[in-house]
Order: C-alpha cells, then sequence, then structure tokens
C-alpha cells in the first residue's frame, strides 16, 4: 500500500499498468500496489496523457469537467472569472470545474453576420481580431454591401464587422460630398481650325448610390468622357473670336447637354465652366498681332476725331472773331498775356494791329 496526499487546488487520476481506474480529490488516499497516480492543477486546461474518449466514461470524472466541443466552423470565446482568456478552436477541450469561474461563448463562422452578444472591446483584440473583416464607412460616405457577387443593402456611416470565412464579402463606397472634376489642357480645334487648349471644370454630387456604384463601371471617369465629348462639340463649331466672346453660353450648352446624361450614372451635375481659354505658341503671337493692330486703328481713329474736332473748333472761332470787333480785340490782349509769360520786355507800335505786330515779331520779318 502506498499513501498520496492531495492539496487543495489539485485533482489526481489513479492509473493500473496504464489503464485509468479512478479520480481522487483534495485529502490522504492510499494506493493498492501496482497503482500510479498523476496530479492535476484545477486552475488549469485539463491535457490528459491517455484517451478522452476514455477517461470521459466515468461519469464520476466527467462531472468535475467542462467539455467544450468545438465544430469545424465554429469559434468558442473563452472567459475565465468574467474576463476573456482566448479562442477555442476546433476540437475538444477540457476544463476543470470548482476552482476558476469559466465561460464559454459559442460562434457560428458559417454566418457573416456577428449576432453573438460579444463584447465590442474585444474587436480590437489579435485572437479575436483575426477572425473579423471590418470596413469603415467615413460620415460623408454611403456604401453598397455584396455578399457572393449579390448586392444586399446600401450602408450608411460607421463600422461594420462580420465573421471572415469562405463567404466572399465587398463593400464599394461613394463620396457623397460635393465634388469638383477638372479637364485641365484640353486640346481643341475651334471652327476656322485655331488650336486652344481649355480648362473646363464641373461641380457634382452623387445622388443614387446603386445606380453609380451597381449599374455603372467608374462612373466618375464616364462623367469625364461625357463632358470631354460635350466640348469638344460645342467647341467645333464656334469660331476662336465667337469663342471668346460666348465662354459662359458654352459653359451652360454642356450643362444642358451632361445633366440628363449624368442622372444615368446617379449623379447631378450642379455647376460647369470655362476656367481658362489658352492659345498655343504660334496663335498667341497672331492675336498679339491682331490686338495690335487693332488697337494702332482705334488710337488713330481717337487722333483724327480729335483732329477734326479741334479744327471745327478754331473755325468756329475765326468767324466769331471775324464777325465781333471787341473779340478779336479781346484774342489779342490774351496772346499778348501768354507772351508775357515767357519774354522779359515786348514793344509794339500803336498803330492798331498788336496782332500782326506780334506775328511780324515771332517770325524774324
Amino acid at each position: 500500500m502506498k499513501r498520496v496526499r492531495i492539496n487543495k487546488g489539485k485533482v489526481g487520476l489513479v492509473f493500473r499498468k496504464g489503464d485509468y481506474k479512478r479520480t481522487i480529490s483534495t485529502g490522504t488516499h492510499w494506493l493498492s500496489l501496482g497503482e500510479t497516480i498523476l496530479k492535476y492543477d484545477l486552475s488549469k486546461a485539463f491535457y490528459p496523457s491517455v484517451s478522452t474518449d476514455v477517461l470521459l466514461q466515468d461519469e464520476a470524472l466527467k462531472s468535475l469537467l467542462y467539455v467544450v466541443e468545438v465544430k469545424d466552423n465554429e469559434l468558442v470565446l473563452m472567459f475565465e472569472n468574467q474576463n476573456f482568456k482566448g479562442v477555442l478552436t476546433s476540437g475538444r477541450h477540457l476544463f476543470w470545474k470548482g476552482l476558476v469561474d469559466y465561460g464559454f461563448t459559442y460562434v457560428d463562422l458559417s454566418k457573416i453576420y456577428i449576432t453573438e452578444n460579444v463584447d465590442k472591446a474585444l474587436f480590437n483584440n489579435y485572437e479575436v481580431s483575426r477572425y473579423i473583416r471590418a470596413f469603415e464607412v467615413a460620415a460623408y460616405e454611403k456604401a453598397v454591401l455584396i455578399v457572393d457577387d449579390v448586392y444586399v443593402k446600401t450602408l450608411g456611416s460607421g463600422t461594420y464587422r462580420f465573421w471572415r470565412n469562405d463567404t466572399t464579402i465587398k463593400i464599394a463606397k461613394a463620396d457623397m460630398r460635393q465634388l469638383q472634376l477638372e479637364i485641365a489642357g484640353q486640346e481643341l480645334l475651334t471652327k476656322d481650325k485655331a488650336t486652344i487648349r481649355i480648362n473646363f471644370y464641373t461641380q457634382y454630387k452623387v445622388t443614387d448610390v446603386e445606380k453609380a456604384l451597381l449599374e455603372n463601371k467608374d462612373y466618375e471617369k464616364q462623367l469625364y468622357v461625357l463632358l470631354q465629348l460635350a466640348i469638344r462639340g460645342f467647341v467645333g463649331t464656334y469660331t476662336l473670336d465667337e469663342l471668346l466672346e460666348n465662354k459662359e453660353n458654352i459653359a451652360q450648352a454642356v450643362f444642358e447637354t451632361v445633366k440628363t446624361e449624368a442622372e444615368k450614372l446617379g449623379v447631378k451635375v450642379l455647376n460647369t465652366g470655362i476656367r481658362d481659354v489658352i492659345l498655343t505658341g504660334d496663335m498667341r503671337d497672331i492675336m498679339n498681332q491682331v490686338l495690335v493692330a487693332q488697337k494702332r486703328a482705334q488710337a488713330n481713329v481717337i487722333t483724327r476725331r480729335e483732329e477734326t474736332a479741334s479744327t471745327r473748333s478754331l473755325l468756329n472761332t475765326a468767324k466769331l472773331m471775324d464777325e465781333n470787333e471787341m473779340l478779336f480785340k479781346l484774342k489779342e490782349m490774351e496772346y499778348v498775356e501768354k507772351i508775357a509769360d515767357k519774354i522779359g520786355e515786348i514793344t509794339v507800335a500803336g498803330n492798331g494791329n498788336v496782332v500782326s505786330q506780334l506775328k511780324e515779331i515771332f517770325s524774324g520779318k
């Protein structure tokens, strides 16, 4: 006979010639000849050295254990004293009762939605997060949920989590804010074959998420092409001068043309405009020459107009002086006053015709 003692927090399994016989708990026990004992800590998981199927045939031993069976498509979240401890994968797991308060939450991985009562704080735990797919939809976005290439529903802003399995999950997002699309440096030919570059812009907003993301591929690129074609169509019907004079009209025409087609993309066009019309090198030089010639011609017209007005004014003055002797005398005095500002001393005879004498003095005669 052999005496053994099992301390608190321990349990012993008795074997005879390698075969399991019984379980002994806290206290002093006697073992028969040929019997051996294996001691286990009740605070730790039970990993037996023999088949669990054999051990669980003993109802007394089975009553001392939590037997956790995890299927291939399952996970079990294990808690010790209400604190998360780890994740149990497929297989059989044994834990001792009595000392530690265990809790187990079963998760069905064959579905995608997280319907189990799982604390959100665990989603950031690595052991749990590696079994989860997470998608972020910003406050200014909407998204469509596609499961196994089938549209399911439209998602608003928030964080969405799904169990990770063989099911394919995709999320396509669209920005719901007012957006701006620019067509920069678009080279075009006008009606009179002038080569120009146009910088064009449009402001738009996604109004139908399903239509934009599901019924159309790359709706932004399609909108870009629609604008390109519309601009080309209108610019080609104007000469360069007409184009420069009617930029706003062209932008409005493009807006009216594109807005209906844009609705088919799930997009509403809010505004369009031509930012810049840029002339190429040769065309810029020619336009500068034309502008200079126009300004010179305008300057010549103004000069001729002023000369004509001045001559007409002189003629009217001469007529008045001829008809009014007093006015003639006043004009004589005006000339004398102007000359006096320039010359220190002037001598004239008093025979009457001061203007004639002044003319003789300044002409050198």
